[in-house]
């Protein structure tokens, strides 16, 4: 299945393009979770969620709805990522397991200055959990630094079943080759002069890419940073396009 969305939900700018008027801010979970079919959380980046925040979160969306997890800072913004366990520890115990079957990709970026190291990396993915209690886990991994386009590097990430998410951006490398059972893609040139976000044929080359990845599995696509205002239009855009 191809999923498409959005990265959070709550974004004032939003409150006059994309939410009816007068929406509460408590419904707007629902409202984006019925238009787009899966949101990358990314309030987990920059403090720890409470148990009951994921339950209710899951409670709003519908059964088929998934969400991906951005994990917190200090599991991957440190000098030595082999250091980050007990940070990776406390942010499994913190309730994600209470989105149960809606659990999509745990997200993690890298910093922008971390080169790749081959020992470090392959200790760090170590650390990563195949299970939380009953659920498989996933894992996608987004690093910015030109030292990771290197074949070591994804042959690793392969060998561990760990996706290299696809980031379409002005600041990163490109890397488009799939390395897990699944595909994630970050789209980050929406422009604000363009009502869909992106351009049709821009919309058309990330459709057949991801028609391409979902011969291997499920696919994870979201439309975040750049003109964030636009976001909701291209996530709707391109789903449409998809069910076209």
């Amino acid at each position: 299945m191809i999923r498409v969305g959005i990265g959070g939900w709550s974004y004032e700018p939003w409150e006059e393009s994309f939410y009816p008027p007068d929406l509460p801010a408590a419904k707007q979970l629902e409202h984006a979770s019925r238009k787009v079919t899966a949101i990358e959380i990314n309030a987990t980046f920059y403090r720890t969620q409470s148990a009951a925040s994921f339950k209710k979160w899951a409670a709003a969306t519908p059964d088929d709805f998934m969400f991906s997890v951005k994990a917190p800072r200090a599991a991957v913004q440190r000098k030595d990522l082999r250091e980050a366990a007990q940070s990776i520890e406390w942010f499994f115990n913190s309730g994600i397991a209470e989105l149960g079957s809606k659990l999509g990709p745990i997200f993690w970026q890298m910093a922008p200055y971390k080169k790749y190291d081959a020992a470090e990396m392959n200790a760090y993915f170590d650390l990563l959990p195949e299970r939380l209690g009953k659920l498989k886990l996933r894992h996608a991994i987004e690093v910015r630094h030109e030292s990771f386009t290197d074949a070591a590097f994804m042959k690793l990430a392969r060998e561990r079943n760990i996706a290299v998410a696809a980031v379409e951006s002005e600041k990163h490398p490109l890397i488009v080759e799939p390395t897990a059972d699944f595909a994630y893609a970050r789209l980050e040139l929406s422009q604000a002069d363009e009502p869909a976000g992106y351009p049709t044929p821009a919309l058309k080359k990330w459709a057949k890419a991801a028609r391409a990845w979902e011969k291997s599995g499920d696919v994870f696509l979201y439309f975040i940073s750049g003109a964030k205002e636009r976001n909701p239009a291209a996530a709707m855009a391109m789903l449409q396009m998809l069910r076209g």
